[in-house]
């Protein structure tokens, strides 16, 4: 079933159940040794098999509220969210998501967003601080590194870059980074700082050799809309080469539309057209790339199976 090119070659896999092509390959896509297939066929559909692990739901994006998009989500088959923070006041209200919807797979990620570095003095504020000590709290970001923009200084984002890697030490979570423009700035602070971290780069927009540096270091790399945009071929044959046990998918929304809804405000709903896309280039049904996008997802975030499943 290897797609071929062209929208229906990649998606003529479609015509074959899900469970008969989950179950068929029941052995190679990672259920424990004890698990029986029946339980693993179900763990992996009954609440969806996609996973978005960056959002933002931020009330002045969705004025309406988040749950809505959450529905939209789960009716899309998307079962888990990690909604993101970008300072005290968004990773407050992503704490606030991830609480109210503890049985339905939403998760917080809470941190400074490089652009907002200027506002950080000497320390991060303890209010933020306070935040990773919730349990729906399951990384620390993002935080990074953006010199396309500069909308704070770089000494600036360096400085509350290095801060939110002690505070992951110290709190045992992974971290989720931006990097925009400034990969090879990164990845010296990485090398230099993070010994023992472990994490995901984001919406990733770099080269295969950047890539392969992040890879060797023993982070994530996860893709978003951009990677189904009819001219980036590059990205696309970088998402291609990734590891099995090192890629993920996401939607950044409100911002990065995929393809279908490009130019709309995004959702997570539509992580699956990511999925779609990046299991096709890889050549692979697009269940089993979602199973073993989940059990990455699952390793790195510590999450949970949804208490209603």
């Amino acid at each position: 079933m290897r797609p071929t090119g062209g929208s229906e070659a990649r998606y003529s896999y479609r015509n074959i159940k899900p469970d008969e092509r989950i179950l068929e390959r029941y052995h190679d896509i990672g259920p424990s040794s004890t698990e029986r297939p029946d339980a693993f066929f179900r763990r992996v559909t009954m609440s969806g098999l996609y996973i978005d692990s960056h959002c933002h739901l931020n009330p002045e994006h969705f004025p309406e509220g988040a749950d809505p998009a959450i529905a939209r989500a789960h009716e899309a088959g998307v079962s888990h969210l990690m909604v993101v923070g970008g300072n005290v006041a968004s990773s407050a209200d992503a704490v606030r998501t991830a609480r109210s919807h503890e049985r339905d797979g939403v998760y917080a990620v809470v941190g400074v967003h490089p652009h907002e570095a200027s506002s950080v003095t000497s320390e991060l504020p303890e209010d933020l601080l306070a935040l990773a000590r919730d349990k729906s709290v399951r990384a620390i970001g993002e935080t990074g590194l953006d010199y396309y923009y500069d909308h704070s200084p770089r000494e600036a984002q360096l400085s509350v870059l290095s801060m939110h890697l002690e505070w992951a030490r110290k709190e045992n979570l992974p971290l989720v980074f931006h990097v925009r423009d400034a990969y090879d700035d990164m990845l010296a602070v990485l090398r230099n700082e993070g010994s023992g971290l472990t994490g995901v780069i984001h919406c990733f927009s770099g080269t295969w050799e950047h890539a392969a540096a992040f890879l060797d270091m023993g982070y994530f790399l996860s893709f978003s809309g951009p990677v189904t945009y009819a001219k980036n071929e590059a990205l696309r044959s970088i998402a291609a080469r990734v590891p099995d046990d090192r890629i993920l998918c996401e939607t950044d929304s409100p911002y990065l539309s995929p393809s279908r809804p490009r130019g709309k405000r995004n959702d997570p709903a539509n992580v699956v057209e990511v999925y779609e896309i990046v299991a096709g280039v890889r050549g692979i049904p697009v269940e089993e790339f979602a199973v073993r996008v989940r059990e990455n997802a699952f390793r790195l975030f510590h999450l949970e199976e949804n208490a209603d499943v």
